[in-house]
């Protein structure tokens, strides 16, 4: 018998059907980092030559020990960052890490550095390759200067101490 409150099954209706396909695109998916409105003004007005000033000047102190053709690149990748942050084609995120990365550095973190390249290559891709290259070449031929290990943050070289055999400094 039927259960109470429920109409009796027509024997020459056709079956129920299953509800079908999900509908397509993401639901009540949280807002992407880009469309969130900057916390601070402060932090989204980076200016553009507070970035490009130090990443110029770090290329001029490699262009004595760096290959003219690999300097020509970096210079001309960089042209294409400044052309698009003139031209207001950088996000807020963007413009904050590479003034992030340019301190970093400054400061010679290397490792810092890298970092911020590699998470500015993966969420903003498409944003950033036609110069990010350029500031990755950058970071390394700086980090290959003869000079750049002076400071305590960079991979130093050993200092040279020597070592009685009774395991004392000397």
């Amino acid at each position: 018998p039927p259960a109470p409150g429920s109409a009796p099954a027509d024997p020459s209706a056709p079956p129920p059907r299953a509800l079908g396909p999900p509908p397509l695109g993401p639901v009540g998916a949280a807002p992407r980092a880009e469309a969130r409105p900057c916390p601070e003004e402060r932090e989204c007005s980076v200016s553009a030559d507070t970035v490009l000033a130090p990443l110029r000047a770090a290329l001029d102190s490699c262009r004595p020990s760096v290959q003219k053709q690999v300097c020509n690149d970096i210079g001309r990748r960089l042209t294409v960052l400044e052309e698009a942050w003139a031209q207001g084609k950088l996000s807020a995120p963007v413009r904050k890490r590479m003034s992030l990365l340019v301190q970093e550095l400054q400061q010679q973190h290397w490792d810092a550095a890298d970092e911020i390249h590699r998470s500015l290559m993966v969420d903003h891709v498409n944003e950033v390759s036609q110069w990010m290259v350029g500031v990755k070449r950058l970071i390394a031929e700086t980090r290959n200067l003869p000079d750049a290990a002076t400071d305590g943050s960079a991979e130093p070289e050993p200092e040279p101490k020597t070592e009685t055999k009774s395991g004392q400094e000397e």
